[in-house]
């Protein structure tokens, strides 16, 4: 896999020296992918599940190495360039076309903390609180920790926020599944129907976004990961891939178990009705609360993420200091950026209805961009990385083979659900 100096360097340490590296690594991979679990994905899982039972839970499962491929390459560009994606798309290809990929960034980044918003101010409503008092909150919490912290705390701060997402698990556990349905529904794939590739499109969307490339690759480059702890990231991205899609799969097990009888449920389109739809067996007050946990976190470490990594972005193509090690006065436009999509799409939350389908939406223009984010991706792998550390070989075809696949997958499903009627 082209990384044999550092991963000999890595095997060669004592177990001990390997797993304090793999802690002080920790954070990047796991980071993305809790907020690749967000409001939006919770969303699309649970709309899979009311709509088509179990039938697109094997994608869920088949996501995880495709998720890792996908992400393991910003990892293997952070620590061997240091640099992020923007700035290496502006050095391989020039400004013109990092303007292009930081525009799909801007777009994926408005839609993302529309549905993080969203899903913040709903949580809220379900125990009686105002939109206004929760996305104040909400947006001053996220202004505090980003502009008054280093990388590392702000990392921190996001796991612990994500860790909260672990709530859907403990759910799915004392769902009422129902084997034979589930198993029939790996098998059972309705390729006729539009509405089954409109979520196809919709949960590849949810696991694969733009923010995440750029988020990961700026973070590795950002907490200064050198080549010697390029295993143990590979580690840490492999870790989040795998949770993030538990997760997923847990939401989606969730959802079929309560709702799916056959046929399909009505479409769920406030976060009152997901909630009430996932924990009818739990009771009303237990089950808001951790569906509301489980909700608000994955919110907030995606509002964190995303934020982030267009801030990062910006900074990369336009040049400006970009790093959470500069304080706000050396980086000032960095912290404004964040800011003012913290403070946006609060505002704009506040002002518009909570729709389930709106964060569906988005989740499929997500997978619409994937063939410029992950042609950008497999680009600067051919040419912005040392030879020796470029895909190759059997690697490079599977990395290709899922570009490809996934890609055409995505956009296809989101075509054919946008206008196949």
């Amino acid at each position: 896999m082209n990384s044999r100096p550092g991963a000999a360097l890595a095997a060669s340490l004592p177990p001990a020296t390997r797993w304090r590296t793999f802690l002080a690594v920790l954070g990047p991979g796991l980071v993305v992918m809790l907020a690749d679990t967000d409001v939006g994905s919770v969303l699309t899982a649970a709309q899979s599940g009311a709509q088509w039972g179990y039938r697109l839970l094997a994608l869920q499962l088949a996501l995880v190495p495709i998720l890792f491929v996908v992400q393991e390459l910003t990892v293997r560009l952070g620590i061997f360039t240091g640099k992020g994606h923007g700035e290496l798309i502006r050095e391989c290809f020039g400004a013109g076309w990092a303007w292009v990929s930081v525009a799909g960034l801007a777009v994926a980044t408005v839609g993302a903390l529309l549905t993080e918003f969203s899903g913040v101010a709903g949580v809220a409503e379900l125990f009686g609180i105002g939109r206004g008092v929760s996305l104040s909150l909400a947006a001053g919490f996220l202004l505090l920790i980003v502009w008054t912290g280093s990388y590392r705390r702000v990392e921190r701060v996001a796991i612990a926020l994500g860790l909260f997402e672990l709530v859907f698990i403990g759910v799915a556990l004392r769902a009422p599944v129902h084997g034979q349905a589930l198993w029939h529904g790996l098998f059972d794939v309705p390729l006729h129907d539009h509405g089954y590739w409109y979520l196809v499109a919709a949960n590849i969307g949810a696991v694969i976004m733009p923010w995440m490339v750029f988020y990961q690759q700026s973070a590795v480059a950002d907490k200064g990961l050198q080549p010697q702890q390029y295993a143990a990231a590979r580690w840490d991205t492999a870790l989040g891939a795998l949770l993030t899609q538990v997760v997923m799969a847990a939401v989606l097990i969730v959802a079929a178990s309560t709702l799916w009888a056959g046929h399909r449920s009505p479409p769920l389109n406030t976060v009152g009705q997901v909630a009430q739809a996932l924990t009818p067996f739990l009771g009303p007050l237990l089950g808001h609360t951790l569906f509301g946990l489980g909700l608000l976190g994955a919110a907030m470490v995606a509002a964190i993420v995303v934020a982030l990594a267009a801030a990062w972005g910006f900074g990369e193509v336009t040049g400006y200091k970009h790093s959470l090690e500069h304080h706000p006065l050396e980086a000032p436009w960095f912290y404004i950026v964040f800011s003012v999509g913290v403070t946006g799409g609060a505002l704009i939350v506040a002002l518009v209805p909570d729709l389930v389908a709106l964060s569906v939406g988005v989740e499929v223009m997500n997978a619409l961009l994937l063939p410029l984010v992950l042609g950008f991706l497999v680009a600067l792998a051919l040419k912005a990385l040392p030879r020796e550390h470029r895909p190759r070989g059997v690697y490079l075809g599977v990395v290709l083979a899922v570009v490809i696949a996934t890609s055409a997958l995505g956009v296809y499903g989101g075509v054919s659900g946008l206008f196949g009627g």
